[in-house]
């Protein structure tokens, strides 16, 4: 099945309805949708458990409301559309999926369907438009293997049309680098894997496609269920992200919808702890006087991506591993806040590895340069003392051979990272006359002793020749007058056509 074409189609009928406008509408509209569809899907899977256990299954959702008591049409011409459509989900659907009771007690995998739909809106007017969107969703079987694979990928698309206006340093992070990322973090089953800016799920769906190849038993699909957490609070990614996990056979997804900076860092316990995290945070952004509080004093910074790599640090169990995505800013900033994070890092983590991305990994959203940092909740053999980290790697990715840039056409693909991976294993220095150094290792105490400056193996940048003053002003000069002769040329060929003569002389 095109699944491509389907989301196409999609686009197009909410298009031509009025109450909806541009892309960010248009998918929260698509995919409140697509929630209910695979939730539906996945009752049926529950429904089927409980009769071969000779248990009843009972939905949260209220019978009339459950998808495939009013969204399938038969084609017999009894299917509910126009204003009849409209109202029923306005004033049925909405308003009592949004007020479901849920109590401690209820098991997650229904309290999940309140928390998504509390902050949703219904936006389309025309309920025959709305119809023929319902139609075009039930194409797509999600208890398909090959439907859900395709619909995978279409997901994806979905996710970097939503971010084409790069709100706030969020961007979507391409499946190659959390793939790589996962791949070098190595979960194994038993482990739980967190981020707490979770997105629309791109790294946990990552660490449950590489967890999927080592499940064998039942024991092993249990601890599979329990593998991944997440925390967003920006209501679309979170749907978005809840109907991802689902997609990927987990039946409870573990996503919390809620500010992962609200919570002062000493509260945390050893239960909040996971043993691995993969996290591109939100970076360029601010945060409020209320969160930072949640920090101790040295570490208070206004740029949230400075108080995600704290929470990280609190976050982390003894031994874990973490990877992180950060802006160059984190490297070189000499700010207090920067400082003492970094500080912290060389004396109470191992930073064992800096990769440098290129450039345009984001692109077409944004050309600041990222970093990864990946480091281990332990004290590395050979630390000096005062130091948890004993040397910290730096590694350059270039563009790979026959790319300028990543594009959207052109974008990562993981065996661009490669070069990482052979050089992960076999760790030498590489220096190169051309472009500076690629890989070097710094000991803690010389990183320290540069005043905990990370921003080593950097990628060469144009240099901007300084002329002397009378050189420049001298082409300052030419410049102008070449552009004043341009401006009079075109001027007097504006004059010939109009058939008129301005003086621009006495006109100046």
């Amino acid at each position: 099945m095109a699944v491509n074409n389907i989301v196409k189609r999609l686009q197009n009928i909410m298009r031509q309805d009025a109450g909806i406008n541009g892309d960010a509408q248009r998918i929260e509209q698509m995919t409140w949708m697509f929630f209910l569809k695979v939730y539906d899907t996945q009752e049926e899977t529950w429904e089927y458990k409980a009769s071969k256990e000779r248990t009843t299954f009972e939905s949260i959702i209220p019978e009339e409301l459950r998808w495939r008591n009013w969204a399938i049409d038969e084609k017999d011409g009894d299917a509910m559309t126009g204003d009849a459509l409209l109202s029923f989900i306005n004033d049925k659907l909405f308003p009592t999926l949004k007020g479901l009771e849920v109590t401690r007690e209820t098991p997650r995998s229904k309290a999940i369907v309140k928390e998504v739909f509390e902050d949703l809106n219904q936006y389309m007017k025309n309920g025959i438009l709305l119809r023929q969107v319902v139609n075009v969703i039930n194409e797509i079987e999600f208890d398909d293997a090959t439907d859900r694979h395709m619909f995978g990928d279409i997901y994806e698309g979905i996710l970097k049309d939503l971010q084409s206006a790069g709100n706030a340093g969020e961007f979507y992070t391409p499946r190659a680098l959390t793939d790589f990322i996962i791949q070098q973090l190595s979960p194994v089953l038993g482990e739980t894997v967190g981020d707490f800016t979770s997105g629309t799920g791109g790294f946990l769906t990552s660490a449950l496609n590489y967890l999927q190849k080592q499940v064998k038993t039942t024991d092993d699909r249990r601890l599979f269920q329990k593998a991944v957490i997440g925390q967003e609070w920006k209501p679309l990614p979170y749907l978005l992200s809840i109907t991802n996990l689902l997609l990927h056979d987990v039946e409870s997804p573990n996503i919390r919808h809620c500010d992962s900076l609200g919570t002062k860092m000493s509260d945390f316990k050893e239960g909040d702890k996971v043993n691995v995290i993969a996290m591109n945070p939100p970076y360029g952004g601010s945060t409020d006087a209320a969160s930072k509080s949640n920090f101790p004093m040295e570490f208070r910074s206004s740029e949230t991506a400075d108080l995600f790599m704290v929470l990280i640090m609190y976050r982390l169990k003894a031994n874990g591993r973490a990877a992180v995505i950060v802006p160059d800013g984190f490297l070189f900033g000499t700010d207090g806040a920067k400082l003492a994070i970094k500080q912290k890092m060389l004396r109470d983590f191992n930073l064992h590895t800096i990769i440098r991305l290129p450039g345009s990994i984001f692109a077409p959203y944004t050309s600041i340069a990222t970093n990864i940092l990946f480091f281990n909740n332990e004290r590395a053999e050979g630390a000096e003392e005062g130091f948890s980290t004993d040397k910290t790697w730096f590694f350059r990715l270039d563009m790979p051979e026959g790319y300028k840039h990543f594009s959207k056409t052109k974008s990562m693909r993981l065996e661009h990272c490669q070069p990482i991976c052979d050089w992960w294993n076999d760790r030498k220095e590489i220096a190169s006359d051309e472009l500076g150094e690629k890989a070097r290792c710094f000991t803690a105490k010389e990183l320290a002793e540069m005043d905990f400056n990370f921003d080593q193996c950097k990628f060469p940048k144009d240099e901007e020749e300084i002329l002397p003053p009378a050189e420049l002003l001298a082409n300052y000069f030419k410049k102008r007058k070449a552009l004043d002769d341009e401006i009079d040329k075109t001027l007097a060929e504006i004059q010939k056509i109009l058939g008129i003569e301005i003086n621009i002389d006495k006109q100046l």
